[in-house]
């Protein structure tokens, strides 16, 4: 082969390799935390929340809570079409992968939202919220949420910390049927009870509530709950 030849087939040679090179894929990280990346589309970096107010905040909740929530959503109790369609396919164990990722994320929470709502309404959130109405069978918020209202592990939510669109959303959707959980669904006896001004007083004061720095979920409840719910069997009256 002359000199030349074989500078022809050596520079062949690279130019297929680097041809190669370009066009292969790129190598990327296989771990829990690279795949739920297509989760923060909605919720924000990091499971923070969306900016639009109706995405909720998923980092640092309760494990079997956020796993609770993927199994409704899966399974058909809640409903929204892309939440739906996204899990389907998923197992049992693979969410449960998910939602344990999400609650070892400890971040800070933003700034909470300016009530906006009259003297009386915020008056009857306040009230709902620290002492119920027993005239009509509403148990105080935080007789399951916890006196910070920042949930209760394993798996109740916080009511802070979250967007009052969110909030009036949720219970609005438990008040009409839209919203189910485990049975017995605790949450939706309790919102049934409520009309819808009580709902949006709950949302404006809980909704301008800040969270402390470096709160987190409480690790148990001093009373049992005062309803059953199926979500938490461990904690039933």
């Amino acid at each position: 082969m002359t000199i030349l030849r074989r500078c022809l087939v050596a520079a062949v040679g690279l130019l297929a390799a680097a041809a190669q090179a370009a066009f292969a894929a790129p190598k990327v990280e296989d771990s829990i935390a690279q795949r739920v990346l297509a989760c923060t589309g909605c919720h924000g970096a990091q499971g923070r929340a969306a900016s639009d107010g109706y995405y909720p905040r998923i980092a640092g909740k309760p494990a079997t809570y956020l796993y609770n929530q993927l199994l409704s959503f899966r399974d058909g109790r809640r409903q929204y079409t892309l939440m739906n369609k996204l899990l389907t396919p998923l197992s049992d164990d693979y969410l449960r992968e998910i939602a344990n990722h999400f609650a070892s994320l400890d971040l800070p929470y933003p700034p909470a939202q300016r009530a906006t709502g009259s003297v009386d309404a915020l008056s009857r959130g306040e009230e709902l919220v620290l002492k119920g109405d027993t005239a009509r069978r509403i148990p105080a918020c935080v007789q399951c949420h916890g006196s910070a209202l920042m949930g209760v592990a394993p798996a109740i939510p916080a009511l802070i910390g979250m967007p009052r669109d969110y909030l009036n959303a949720q219970l609005g959707a438990w008040r009409t049927g839209n919203r189910h959980a485990l049975e017995p669904d605790c949450m939706a006896q309790v919102s049934q009870r409520l009309d819808p001004a009580d709902i949006s007083a709950l949302s404006q004061w809980l909704a301008a509530l800040p969270v402390p720095a470096g709160a987190k979920p409480a690790d148990r409840l001093p009373t049992a709950l005062p309803l059953n719910c199926g979500g938490v069997p461990e904690l039933r009256p």
